[in-house]
């Protein structure tokens, strides 16, 4: 303890910052920000560390402790424990449940996944993950539901200076104070209130579901994403009647879960149908603006006609009083004169007019084809840039190769419960899940499923086995929260063999189960 105690010492907090936007779409989500503090540890590779966690001063019989290893393979492992947990209604309107976050000194974020409650009153809890960080803050936070993607201000634990069995030095992170979410939502009157009695019998998904449909309402959802909301009722009405009827909390838990996805889609969609109806809102008001100047030359014509009729009955008056005079020709010619020196401004006038239009109009075509092109080249620089830390990612569940059609994940054969099986093994299921939800955090890949197998049967059937493996592969990806538009599901029996059929090595290479991540561009 004494080394222990040492160690805190030298290892004294100076934090990295994080400042996150409030996002302003026709709504100012604002308070007073609250500042927090924390350490951003450097973790070796192949030590375990030991860090401890503490409460914050609203909740200071929290405690917690993670183990924390680096690999070369995985990435960062976390297996963190947490005790005396409160409820997390007790914090406030909009609060659910609990998720674990990774912060780096370079302000990205990782919503590593959700404490699942365990009991009613304090409980304790472990949870189990892999972050590609190497240089981190983890805290926990009260959260409305497991997929927001910024932490709240309701920190509820946070880590301090780690240490390990060896005796060895892990180097921390200075860094200085950040900030949490202030999203007006917390303080809403809208926001669902979550009652003792609701907190005890109900599923904890079922109450997150209700907060992300209050966030997307919250939002604008009622009125951008009317029918993506709807879905998310649908699907939160379907839960909560499952769970009267007594299913079995796997089956009400994909339900909810699906629900909260698509409240999240609808609080999405919302933000960017607010947009562009502001952008749509500026065009009228530029075409407005046109309109009257439009008018306005209108207006100038007609007086021009005016005086030019005005002219014409002053030489014919002119004409008919001064026929006699010397100076009527030198009048009629100054008149003339001035009339073609009208007609021709009239005619520049015309084409300044024109000219203008079509200036206006090829620089809205440019300025539209500009914004397009940025978008494109932005989306393809992040998918290139994600890229490496992706496959990386995917090398957990079996190879990961890349070809000219995107990056190819060969999942391993004992993901099935027999070579002519279309059921997957009880191992599969956690590392679907976990598929799944690196797959969701992935939106801008389509995913095209291809199983293979050996020759081994009559062609028919094994192009329809393998239609039928590929089709439980998507299916089992959308229930863990993979959106279906981006599933594309094809058995392609044995026409593609990557070896001899004449060996068993051959056979065994030959069946395979592909999922080919296309960038969706």
């Amino acid at each position: 303890m004494k080394h222990l105690a040492s160690r805190k010492a030298d290892f004294y907090i100076v934090l990295f910052s994080l400042l996150f936007l409030v996002l302003v779409t026709g709504r100012v989500h604002s308070q007073a920000d609250i500042p927090r503090k924390t350490m951003a540890i450097t973790y070796p590779l192949n030590e375990e560390v030991i860090v401890p966690f503490r409460g914050t001063t609203r909740f200071p019989r929290m405690k917690g402790e993670a183990k924390v290893k680096r690999t070369s393979k995985n990435g960062t492992e976390i297996e963190l424990s947490v005790s005396k947990m409160p409820r997390p209604f007790e914090l406030g309107r909009g609060y659910a449940t609990y998720v674990l976050w990774a912060i780096s000194p370079d302000g990205q974020i990782d919503n590593l996944g959700e404490i699942k409650r365990r009991g009613f009153f304090e409980f304790d809890s472990k949870i189990s993950v892999t972050t590609p960080l190497q240089t981190f803050a983890l805290i926990v936070t009260a959260e409305p539901h497991f997929l927001v993607k910024r932490p709240s201000q309701e920190i509820m634990l946070e880590n301090i200076n780690p240490y390990t069995l060896s005796g060895k030095t892990i180097s921390t992170m200075p860094a200085i104070e950040y900030f949490g979410n202030s999203s007006d939502y917390f303080r809403d009157a809208r926001t669902p209130e979550i009652a003792e009695v609701d907190y005890s019998k109900t599923p904890s998904t079922i109450l997150q579901a209700k907060q992300a449909i209050a966030l997307a309402r919250f939002a604008g959802a009622e009125r951008d994403a009317q029918s993506e909301l709807a879905e998310a009722q649908t699907l939160l009405d379907s839960a909560e009647q499952a769970w009267k009827a007594g299913r079995s909390e796997s089956e009400v838990d994909i339900v909810a879960r699906r629900a909260i996805s698509t409240a999240v889609k609808a609080e999405s969609e919302s933000y960017i149908r607010q947009q562009a109806r502001q952008q749509r809102n500026e065009k009228a008001r530029t075409d407005a603006e046109l309109k009257a100047a439009e008018d306005k030359y209108a207006q100038a014509q007609a007086e021009i006609a005016e005086l030019k009729r005005q002219l014409a009955d002053e030489i014919r008056a002119r004409e008919l009083v001064e026929r006699d005079t010397a100076n009527f020709d030198k009048q009629v010619r100054d008149l003339r004169e001035e009339n073609n020196r009208l007609r021709e401004e009239n005619a520049r006038l015309k084409l300044e007019l024109g000219d203008a239009k079509n200036k206006l109009a090829a620089a809205e075509q440019e300025k539209q084809a500009a914004i397009s092109e940025k978008e494109k080249s932005e989306k393809i620089a992040q998918l290139k840039s994600n890229e490496p830390q992706l496959i990386q990612q995917l090398k957990q569940f079996g190879t990961v190769t890349t070809n000219e059609r995107g990056i190819v994940l060969t999942l391993a054969e004992n993901f099935w419960s027999g070579v002519r099986s279309t059921a997957f093994s009880p191992a599969a299921a956690r590392r679907l899940s976990a598929l799944a939800s690196l797959l969701a955090k992935n939106p801008d890949y389509k995913i095209q499923i291809e199983a293979h197998t050996d020759s081994a049967g009559d062609p028919t059937e094994l192009e329809q086995f393998t239609q039928q493996r590929a089709e439980a592969l998507a299916e089992r990806l959308f229930s863990f929260g993979v959106q279906g538009n981006r599933l594309a599901a094809k058995g392609l029996g044995s026409s593609f063999p990557v070896a001899s059929n004449n060996t068993a090595a051959g056979k065994a290479r030959n069946r395979r189960t592909q999922l080919i991540l296309i960038p969706n561009i």
